[in-house]
């Protein structure tokens, strides 16, 4: 089973995320903002993290400076969800370190695909 943070500060994007997460089997961590995050990040192995971009106290953008500022996270798969960027919004969001952007409403499939992608099929 895989550790997964979502940091999201909306309900619904956030339940509908840690519901497609958990049918897989994995644990979920959540957390409401980008410093929350953060801290759980340091304090929990986590193995992916999937983010929106628009939070209260630290936003997306900012924890992904954060997280590949330290080493600790250089490798951290980093997911971003969000419904109100544009497409040079994502390629900035990229370039600083996102491994990948799905849109919100989630896809349900989409988001599997990429979970498969990141997340190793027997973690103990």
């Amino acid at each position: 089973m895989a550790k997964v943070l979502i940091a999201e500060d909306d309900r619904i994007s956030q339940k509908l995320a840690v519901k497609i997460v958990e049918e897989q089997g994995h644990a979920v961590f959540v957390s409401p903002h980008g410093r929350h995050a953060y801290e759980t990040l340091i304090h929990n192995d986590i193995d992916l993290l999937l983010t929106d971009i628009m939070m209260p106290e630290m936003d997306g953008q900012q924890l992904i400076k954060t997280l590949r500022a330290d080493h600790r996270f250089v490798n951290l798969p980093i997911i971003i969800m969000s419904a109100v960027v544009g497409i040079n919004d994502i390629s900035n969001l990229l370039r600083l370190g996102a491994t990948l952007f799905v849109a919100k409403p989630l896809d349900r499939n989409e988001l599997l695909t990429y979970l498969s992608r990141y997340l190793p099929k027997d973690i103990p």
